[in-house]
């Protein structure tokens, strides 16, 4: 054709831009994969913080009860819930952390 754009220069632009969306659209799907995964740690988070933990004994302390998302005794499983804390705390060789202070989620509901 003289003067118009030949059917080859035609499909390697729409070329070039197809190719320019699948870069936005696979760079929008990272962003909400990782959006995704934050979300899913805050609401594991979150419901680590309504649930306790025992630490063991130590041969030169006491066990210790933390709340579930206490960073000093960072275990995955074995979580205690809410009546087992209380009983728990209530043994005369298991104290509460002092950082996380378990006792706060365990008051009268």
């Amino acid at each position: 054709m003289p003067g118009g754009i030949s059917d080859l220069d035609k499909n390697r632009t729409l070329e070039q831009w197809l190719e320019w969306q699948l870069r936005q659209v696979r760079g929008r799907i990272r962003e909400l994969e990782i959006k995704e995964q934050q979300e899913r740690r805050r609401r594991e988070q979150a419901h680590a913080a309504l649930r306790w933990k025992i630490q063991p004994q130590r041969s030169s302390s006491a066990a210790l009860v933390h709340r579930g998302d206490c960073a000093l005794y960072p275990v995955q499983g074995g979580f205690l819930n809410r009546e087992e804390a209380m009983i728990a705390l209530a043994e005369p060789d298991i104290e509460a952390c002092q950082i996380c202070n378990p006792q706060t989620g365990l008051q009268a509901q």
